[in-house]
C-alpha cells in the first residue's frame, strides 16, 4: 500500500500506530517474501488414510504396499512403548511419503527439510512425519523413534503444571538419545563406534557438555547415556526419569530417581566407556594411522570427507565435503596426492538442480574414467547427472521412467549400461538402464531391500546389498542382516554370497580382476574392510580399526576400489567426522580368516557391556511377534482435508486509564489447517485504544499445489496523532470574558481495508514467479480532543467531537508481478556467498494511477573467511501519480540504502533556505525514484574455529567496512550526483 501523506500545519506527527499485517501472518510457503528459497510442492499427492486401532495413517496409491506393512509396525511400536512408558493414547496421525524427495515437499513441516532427517514429529498435533527408505528395517527403526516423541508429548500433555513447557526446556540429549535407544535397544555398532572415537581421543563429553557443547551430537552419545542408565539401573527406570525429569529438570530428576548428581553419572558412565573400549582398541590402528590419509585434516572437528568414488585407474578421486563451509560439494582430488584438481559443484553457481544426494549414493565413474554419474535432487524427484570432467559441465540428465520415484545409487558398467538403485512405493529394486537406447529395465521385483549395486569387470555379474534371506520374514516383520547378493545379467538368477550370517555386510566393489569382491562389514561390532575370493570363499580382514570404516549412516557407502589397479579409498571415522584414505593394491590383500574366527559383537554394544538384566526395551526391540496384528486389510477412507485448530496464539489483554478515558488493548491469532497444512485459514485480531483502533485479517491459503495461492481480507488502523495549543477567550455563564488557553490534539485514524489475492509459481528451490492483486478503500477518521486552561492553569473543562479531516477517500486497485531468485548461503549474521534478485513492477489503478518498479540485484562473494558483497537496486515511481505530494517521497538515505544520512543526522544547520527549498540538503535525499549501490566486505570477527578470526560463536560479530552510493529525483528532475 502507498504512504499517503497527512497535513499536519502546526500540529507534530507522532506515529501511535497499529499494524496488523497481512502477508506476514502467512505460512512461509505462501507469504510473498521478499528474498527467500522456496519449498516447492512439485507434486499434487492424493492422500488416502488408513484406520488402525491407534492410528491414522496417511499414504497415496504408490505407497499402498509398504503403507500396509508401516502400519502394522506402528502398531507393533504402540504395543512396546506403552509398556515401557506405562502411558497410552486414543489416535495419533502419520504421514507417510514413498521417497524423501516427496517427504521434502511436505507442508505439515513448514520449514526446509535435509537429506538427512529421517522423520518428523510435529509438535503441535504431535503428528508423525517419514520418507520411506527402501529398507523396512530402518523404517521400523524411525517409526519407533518418531513414536517415542509421540509418547513423549502425550505424557507431558497430560502432567499438571506445564508438562510442555517443561518439555521445551530438556535438553536434546534426553529426548532424542531416548527416542534412539527404545527403538534401537542396548546393540548399535553406530553408536559404539561415536564412542570409541571420543575415548580414543579423551574427548567424552559430560552431561553438562552433551548439554550445551552443540560440537556433540545428542543422538549418539544421548543413546549411549540411556543405555548406560538401563542397563545399571534396569529399563523401569527409563520412564520414572523421564517424568521426573518434566517436573523437576533433568538435573534434580536425576537426583531424585538415580540418587546421584548428574556430576557423579558423568563420571562414572564416562569411565565406564573408557573401560570398556579402551582394552578393546589396543590391538587395533588408530585413524591417523590406517593406510594413508589422502586430504590435510578438516580444521573443524565434525568435518567430512565421505561417498569416496575412485577413478578406473586410481589417479583420480570424487568426494563429498564439507570443506566449502556452505553446503555440501562435489569435488575431485589427485588420489596421490590429495591436491583438488577440481570442485564440480559449489554455492557461487545457480545449480540447476536443488542438492547433491550425499547419504545413500557415491557416484560412479565411466569405464573410460572421462565421465562421472552421481545422484542429484532436481524437479521433487532424484535423476543421475552426467558430468564430464575435461568439459568441466553436466552433459547429460538421466530422469527415470516412469514408476520410479527414486535413485539412490548408481554404478556405470560396460557396454554403455547403468545399474542403479530405485525406488517405487517405498520399496526398493534394482533396475538397468540402456544409456544408448534410454530402455530401463526392472531387474528385482520383491519388498526386499536391494541397494549399493557394483558391476563385475566383466560385466557379467552385479554385486549388491540385501536383507533377504533366512533370517528375515517380511510375513513377521523380522529383519536380518544387510549381506551380498550376486546377479547373473544373463540369467537374472540371485545368489547369496557368503560371508557373515550374523553381521551387516554392505558396499561391495570387484577387484580388478574380478575374483575377489572387497566389502565393509561391522563383524564383531566394528566396521571394518574385507576381501572373499569368490572362488575359494575364504575371507580376509583388509583393515583394523579402532573406530570404524564407515560413511554418514550405518547403510552409506564407505569403500571404492579403482576397476582398473586395485586402489583402495575409504571413509574413516575420526574426531566427530570423516576422513578420506587409500591403500595401494600390495597393501590390499588382507590376513586370512580362519574358520574358527570369532564373531563375537561385544564392541557392537554400549556400556555397560554386562548390564544387571537383558533389559525389556532390547527383548521388546529383538522381539517381531509380541504386539504385531495380523497381516489383515485394514480399512482405507478417503481423505478428507477437515480444518481444526492448529495453533492459538497467547491472547493478550490490557486495560488503561488516562485523561481522554479508557484504553482497552489486546490481540489474538488463530490457525486452522487439516492434517497435511494444505489448507490454511488463519484470524488475527489486535488494537489498542478504543473500539475503532482495532483492526483484523483472515486469510486463506491453499498450499497443496505447485501454485500456492491464497486470500485474505483486512482491516488495518494506523492512528496519527497532532497536538496543538492557543490562546482564546471564552465567555462564563455570567457573560465574564475569561482568557483561556486550548490545548488541543487531533487523533488521525487512517482506515485501509482491503481484499488480497496472491499466487507464486515456484521454478525450482531458488527462483519463483509472484502475482498479486488487491483492492484498497483508505479513508479517514478525526477525533478532535480540546483542554481549556484559564490563566492559573486550572482545567475548566474539556470537550471530544468527531470532526472532518478534510482528507479525500482513496480507491485503488494494485497489482503485482515479481520474478524472484536466491541462491545465497548465510553466516553467521548475513549473507556470505551466491546471491539473489527481486525484479518486480506494481500497477495502481483508481484514485491513484502509477507503477511502481523495483530492481534489486546482490552478489556474494565468498573468500573464505571473507565476504565481497554487492547489492544494486532502483526503485522508481512512473505514471501520472508518480509524483503526487499527498504521497510520502522515498528517501534514500535510509539507514537500509545509504548509511549516514538517517533523518535525524541533518540538523538545522545544515539546512540553508533557498527560494526553491526550506533544506536543500535534505530534499536532495527525497524523490519519486531513486538508484543505490553498496559495496562492502564482511569480516567475522567473532565466529566458529571454520567460519571467524577469533573461535567464540556464542557471540557471533561482523564487521563490514562499506561504500555507499545513492540517488533521487523525480519525473521532472533529474539525477544531481554529489559527493
Amino acid at each position: 500500500m502507498p504512504s499517503v501523506r497527512i497535513p499536519g500545519g502546526k500540529a507534530l506527527a507522532v506515529a501511535a500506530t497499529l499494524a496488523v499485517g497481512f502477508a506476514a501472518s502467512l505460512p512461509s510457503t505462501a507469504a510473498a517474501q521478499y528474498f527467500g528459497r522456496n519449498k516447492v510442492q512439485y507434486e499434487t499427492f492424493k492422500f488416502r488414510r488408513l484406520k488402525t486401532p491407534h492410528f491414522d495413517i496417511y499414504y497415496y496409491p504408490a505407497e499402498s504396499l509398504a503403507a500396509v506393512d508401516a502400519a502394522r509396525m506402528a502398531e507393533r511400536w504402540y504395543d512396546r512403548h506403552s509398556k515401557t512408558l506405562t502411558d497410552a493414547f486414543d489416535r495419533r496421525s502419520i504421514i507417510l511419503y514413498a521417497d524423501h524427495a516427496d517427504f521434502e515437499q511436505t507442508n505439515v513441516i513448514g520449514g526446509f527439510i535435509d537429506q538427512s532427517t529421517g522423520g518428523v514429529t510435529e509438535g503441535l498435533r504431535s503428528r508423525v512425519v517419514l520418507p520411506f527408505t527402501g529398507v523396512y528395517a530402518d523404517d521400523d527403526h524411525v517409526i519407533g523413534h518418531e513414536l517415542t516423541h509421540v509418547f513423549q508429548y502425550d505424557i507431558a500433555g497430560k502432567m499438571k503444571g506445564g508438562g510442555m513447557v517443561a518439555l521445551d526446556r530438556l535438553p536434546l540429549w534426553l529426548i532424542e538419545g531416548m527416542a534412539e535407544y527404545l527403538s534401537l535397544g542396548r546393540y548399535d555398532p553406530n553408536t559404539a563406534m561415536w564412542l570409541r572415537d571420543a575415548a580414543l581421543r579423551n574427548d567424552l563429553p559430560t552431561i553438562k557438555k552433551l548439554s550445551t557443547d552443540p560440537r556433540y551430537f545428542p543422538y549418539r552419545y544421548g543413546e549411549a547415556l540411556w543405555a548406560y542408565i538401563g542397563g545399571r539401573w534396569g529399563d523401569d527406570v527409563v520412564q520414572q526419569l523421564y517424568r521426573a525429569s518434566l517436573q523437576s529438570g533433568f538435573e534434580l530428576g536425576i537426583r531424585r530417581t538415580l540418587g546421584m548428581s548428574s556430576d557423579t553419572l558423568s563420571a562414572q558412565w564416562l569411565q565406564a566407556i573408557k573401560d570398556a573400549y579402551l582394552p578393546l582398541m589396543k590391538d587395533r590402528q588408530a585413524p591417523d594411522s590406517l593406510g594413508k590419509r589422502l586430504l590435510r585434516p578438516g580444521s573443524k572437528y565434525g568435518d567430512m570427507d565421505v561417498s569416496p568414488a575412485l577413478s578406473p585407474n586410481g589417479k583420480y578421486l570424487a568426494f563429498l565435503t564439507t570443506r566449502g563451509l556452505l553446503s555440501i560439494d562435489l569435488y575431485v582430488a589427485d588420489a596421490q596426492t590429495g591436491k583438488i584438481v577440481k570442485k564440480l559443484t559449489g554455492p557461487n553457481t545457480d545449480q540447476h538442480f536443488d542438492a547433491i544426494s550425499f547419504i545413500n549414493s557415491s557416484g560412479s565413474w565411466s569405464p573410460d574414467g572421462k565421465q562421472f554419474a552421481f545422484v542429484v535432487f532436481a524437479g521433487g524427484k532424484n535423476e543421475i547427472d552426467v558430468f564430464d570432467v575435461d568439459r568441466k559441465d553436466i552433459i547429460r540428465r538421466i530422469k527415470p521412467k516412469e514408476g520410479v520415484s527414486a535413485i539412490t545409487d548408481v554404478a556405470w558398467g560396460p557396454n554403455d549400461k547403468m545399474v542403479f538403485a530405485g525406488m517405487s512405493g517405498g520399496i526398493s529394486d534394482l533396475y538397468l538402464y540402456d544409456l544408448k537406447s534410454g530402455n530401463q529395465e526392472q531387474l528385482t521385483h520383491d519388498r526386499y531391500a536391494q541397494i549399493q549395486p557394483a558391476w563385475s569387470p566383466d560385466g557379467k555379474t552385479v554385486a549388491f546389498v540385501t536383507d533377504s534371506g533366512p533370517l528375515t520374514n517380511l510375513d513377521t516383520l523380522k529383519y536380518g542382516p544387510m549381506h551380498l547378493a550376486l546377479m547373473d545379467m544373463d540369467t537374472r538368477k540371485i545368489s547369496l554370497v557368503p560371508v557373515f550370517p550374523n553381521a551387516k555386510s554392505i558396499n561391495p566393489q570387484y577387484s580388478p580382476d574380478g575374483k575377489s569382491i572387497y566389502f565393509v562389514s561391522d563383524r564383531g561390532g566394528y566396521d571394518d574392510i574385507y576381501r572373499i575370493n569368490l572362488e575359494s570363499d575364504e575371507i580376509y580382514e583388509v583393515t583394523k580399526s579402532a573406530t570404524g570404516v564407515s560413511g554418514i549412516e550405518a547403510l552409506s557407502p564407505a569403500l571404492s576400489v579403482a576397476k582398473d589397479e586395485g586402489r583402495l579409498a575409504f571413509s574413516l571415522f575420526e574426531r566427530g567426522g570423516y576422513s578420506l584414505h587409500t591403500l595401494d593394491p600390495d597393501q590390499a590383500g588382507g590376513t586370512l580368516l580362519g574358520p574358527n574366527m570369532d564373531t563375537t559383537a561385544i564392541a557392537g554394544a554400549m556400556p555397560p557391556l554386562h548390564p544387571v538384566e537383558v533389559g525389556e526395551i532390547t527383548q521388546r526391540v529383538h522381539d517381531p511377534v509380541t504386539g504385531l496384528p495380523p497381516a489383515e486389510q485394514y480399512a482405507t477412507l478417503p481423505y478428507n482435508p477437515k480444518l481444526s485448530l492448529e495453533y492459538l496464539g497467547s491472547p493478550g489483554v490490557g486495560v488503561g486509564v488516562g485523561p481522554y478515558g479508557t484504553i482497552a488493548g489486546g490481540g489474538v491469532t488463530a490457525y486452522f489447517a487439516d492434517q497435511l497444512s494444505n489448507n490454511v485459514i488463519g484470524v488475527e485480531l489486535g488494537g489498542a485504544g478504543d473500539i475503532q483502533d482495532f483492526g483484523g485479517s483472515v486469510f486463506y491459503a491453499n498450499l497443496a499445489h505447485r501454485w500456492n495461492w491464497q486470500v485474505g481480507l483486512s482491516h488495518t488502523v494506523y492512528p496519527l496523532l497532532g497536538a496543538d495549543a492557543f490562546d482564546t477567550t471564552l465567555t462564563d455563564n455570567n457573560g465574564n470574558a475569561v482568557p483561556t488557553t486550548v490545548f488541543e490534539q487531533r487523533l488521525i485514524r487512517q482506515y485501509y481495508d482491503a481484499v488480497n489475492a496472491a499466487t507464486q509459481y515456484p521454478f525450482d528451490l531458488t527462483k519463483r514467479l509472484e502475482l498479486g492483486v488487491s483492492a484498497t478503500h483508505l479513508s479517514y477518521g478525526t477525533q478532535l480532543f480540546r483542554l481549556f486552561v484559564d490563566k492559573q492553569g486550572i482545567p475548566i473543562g474539556e470537550t471530544q467531537s468527531n470532526v472532518s479531516s478534510g482528507l479525500p477517500t482513496w480507491n485503488y486497485v494494485s497489482l503485482t508481478a515479481a520474478f524472484v531468485g536466491d541462491y545465497s548461503y548465510y553466516g553467521f549474521t548475513s549473507p556470505i556467498a551466491g546471491g539473489r534478485y527481486r525484479f518486480e513492477v506494481d500497477p495502481s489503478f483508481g484514485s491513484l494511477n502509477m507503477e511502481n518498479v523495483l530492481v534489486d540485484y546482490r552478489r556474494y562473494f565468498f573468500m573464505r573467511p571473507l565476504t565481497l558483497a554487492f547489492r544494486a537496486i532502483h526503485l522508481g515511481r512512473y505514471g501520472s501519480d508518480a509524483d503526487n505530494p499527498e504521497l510520502f517521497p522515498l528517501y534514500v538515505g535510509d539507514p537500509a540504502l545509504v548509511r549516514g544520512y538517517d533523518v535525524n543526522s541533518i540538523n538545522a544547520n545544515e539546512c540553508i533556505s533557498s527560494t526553491r527549498s526550506s533544506c536543500p540538503v535534505f530534499d536532495r535525499l527525497i524523490g519519486s525514484k531513486m538508484a543505490v549501490a553498496n559495496v562492502e566486505f564482511r569480516i567475522p570477527v567473532l565466529g566458529s574455529d571454520q567460519f571467524g578470526l577469533i573461535n567464540f560463536p556464542y557471540l557471533a560479530t561482523e564487521l563490514s567496512p562499506f561504500v555507499d552510493a545513492g540517488v533521487a529525483w523525480t519525473s521532472t528532475s533529474t539525477p544531481n550526483i554529489e559527493f
